[in-house]
């Protein structure tokens, strides 16, 4: 298998850090310039027609896109350690928590780069920083519900390491590096200490 990546996007992050999670050799990675368009030639559109890393060639030769499917495929192939629910009920708690990851915080911070940073005017046409700046302070306020959701649990779904971390995590460090958020210096000792936490695994090294 191959996964298509785009190195520093947090949604490839996502699979590379699951897929360390789980010790899975022998997938190929291939980057995926995006600046310079290559998302959005023919041959890769073949892969993934909405033009999106990262993408996870099967053996077989189709493409299969969106960050949570890939990592549901993988966890099939694939279930331990466990990462995504050990039976139904623990499954949707989890689902939840990291559907509310990638929506509340993840998808905030990534609009508040997209139109704010210059970096990243070729692929996001037009911006519109007015726009980017409002998402900014909804991170903020998205970080003060983590926060408090953390100040009661020690991760994102509850009491173990989850997928729900993995969408996270790859969101802080996004923010961190191009947001230049950093959650103890704007009060949010628990969402800190976790993101600590969490850094200290090796997965988070990739």
């Amino acid at each position: 298998m191959k996964l298509f990546i785009a190195p520093r996007a947090p949604n490839p992050r996502r699979v590379q850090m699951f897929i360390a999670e789980k010790g899975i050799p022998d997938i190929e990675e291939v980057p995926v310039d995006l600046n310079g368009g290559a998302h959005r030639t023919d041959e890769f559109r073949r892969l993934s027609p909405h033009a999106r890393v990262p993408v996870l060639q099967l053996d077989d030769g189709r493409g299969l896109s969106e960050t949570r499917a890939i990592c549901s495929y993988l966890e099939g192939l694939h279930p331990e350690p466990n990462l995504m629910g050990r039976d139904h009920t623990e499954r949707a708690f989890i689902e939840m928590a990291d559907r509310q990851a990638e929506w509340y915080w993840m998808a905030l911070i990534a609009q508040a780069i997209r139109h704010t940073h210059p970096g990243l005017a070729p692929l996001e046409v037009p911006q519109f920083p007015e726009h980017g700046k409002v998402q900014a302070q909804r991170v903020r306020d998205s970080a003060k519900r983590f926060d408090g959701m953390l100040a009661k649990q020690p991760y994102w779904a509850g009491e173990r390491f989850t997928i729900a971390d993995i969408t996270a995590f790859t969101s802080i460090e996004f923010a961190r590096g191009l947001l230049k958020f950093r959650a103890g210096e704007e009060g949010f000792t628990h969402l800190q200490a976790w993101r600590d936490r969490v850094a200290e695994r090796a997965s988070a090294q990739v």
